[in-house]
């Protein structure tokens, strides 16, 4: 039945489609949040109680467009099998609201239902909902039973939405009257690739790349900018996770960028390019012992370029090109130290005269107050002299010159 399914979607597409169980070819990533574990320990989550005949809807903005879509669930950080009575998906209206006659039951191997396994990740089947470019979509899963801790993304800068029993399939909002600033088990939103290029964008990173201090539901990450720029010509999607570090591993902040680039950016179907911008929490979090952040040695320079060198052969090796970023200024910042300026200097001189990146967008220039230019410039900072402010995140995306993508 699966394929009997696949072999009729593309027939009326006009274009070869694999099995959903393959990532490519076919596919395009257009929308992504990287998982991890589940954590309270910034706020309260739903995701280290999870859920239980609860309905939850997602809102995502895509940044690529095409004639028919699915999406990825991530059960990684679970250590039970999540059972989803069923999931739909459709265009956004306000709030929790979506378009009626857009809405569609999506469905895993032909069914509406679906088991993943512990440690796994599912891909659904192609839905038959055309999407243009900066769309915004709504994912919306229906959990009959108890999930227990949610593998998930804590820092979405969006809102999501609950409510108790099978909802999946309503229009209004009404039912949906509890929220949250994360995402749960969805990790991806693919569309169908045209092309025989690869084109897709992949932002690496951290809080700042995850868009921490942007307006909640602004779209106002640095990637929605750059996206906006490239208006569908390239998908771009957000691979930041908030805390993240090169060299450690955090029980908050997900894995290591050595461990989790090959999943999160390289495991992105149709890549053709990511840009890194990852190690102030390396430098930083050696001044700043809380338990989310041990293990926080001290790292120099040295080991970080190191970890630089780690990611551009893990890309380089997949046939994929890699822009270095520069670290962003952050003096100011609750765990900024001289020690920590100087490591993050010697690092950007690195980023911009080494030549081992395929290209180079200097986020430290385009967001640094000219008159001080270890901080940033006060139109840019969200407030915590650390995080840019959406005008900030837009200056960031006009340093990338879109012809090294």
């Amino acid at each position: 039945m699966k394929k009997i399914a696949v072999l009729l979607l593309s027939a009326v597409l006009g274009v070869a489609l694999a099995p959903a169980a393959s990532a490519h070819p076919g596919w395009a990533a257009t929308w992504a949040a990287s998982p991890h574990a589940p954590t309270d320990a910034l706020g309260p989550n739903w995701g280290t109680e999870g859920f239980d005949n609860h309905t939850v809807r997602q809102v995502v903005r895509i940044s690529s467009g095409g004639p028919a879509v699915r999406i990825r669930l991530s059960n990684a950080y679970s250590a039970a099998p999540l059972k989803v009575t069923g999931a739909t998906i459709a265009r956004a209206g306000t709030g929790a609201a979506v378009r009626a006659d857009s809405v569609r039951h999506l469905t895993f191997g032909g069914g509406r239902s679906v088991t993943v396994r512990p440690g796994g990740h599912l891909v659904s089947d192609p839905a038959f909902l055309p999407v243009s470019p900066l769309e915004r979509l709504t994912v919306t899963f229906y959990f009959a039973g108890k999930t227990g801790p949610v593998t998930g993304h804590t820092f979405a800068s969006a809102t999501s939405y609950r409510a108790s029993g099978d909802h999946r399939a309503d229009a209004a909002a009404d039912a949906f009257g509890e929220t949250s600033s994360s995402w749960y088990y969805l990790s991806a939103v693919e569309t169908v690739d045209r092309t025989p290029r690869r084109d897709v964008v992949v932002a690496f990173g951290d809080s700042i790349t995850d868009g921490a201090g942007s307006t909640v539901d602004g779209d106002n990450r640095y990637p929605d900018e750059l996206a906006e720029r490239l208006r569908g010509r390239k998908g771009v999607v957000n691979a930041g996770i908030g805390g993240n570090r090169v060299l450690n591993d955090s029980s908050c902040f997900g894995e290591k960028a050595t461990e989790r680039f090959a999943r999160d950016a390289l495991g992105q179907p149709d890549v053709r390019t990511v840009i890194l911008l990852e190690g102030i929490n390396d430098i930083g979090f050696s001044n700043f012992p809380i338990d989310c952040t041990k293990p926080n040695p001290e790292v120099t320079a040295a080991e970080l370029i190191a970890g630089y060198r780690n990611l551009i052969g893990q890309a380089h090796r997949k046939g994929v090109r890699i822009v270095g970023a520069t670290l962003l200024p952050f003096k100011g910042a609750a765990y900024y130290t001289e020690r920590g300026e100087a490591v993050r200097d010697e690092v950007n001189a690195w980023i911009r005269t080494s030549g081992e990146f395929d290209a180079v967008a200097d986020f430290d220039r385009a967001t640094a107050d000219p008159a001080d230019p270890d901080a940033l410039l006060p139109a840019y900072d969200s407030g915590d002299r650390l995080h840019p402010s959406d005008a900030g995140y837009r200056a960031m995306a006009e340093a990338v010159d879109l012809a090294a993508l």
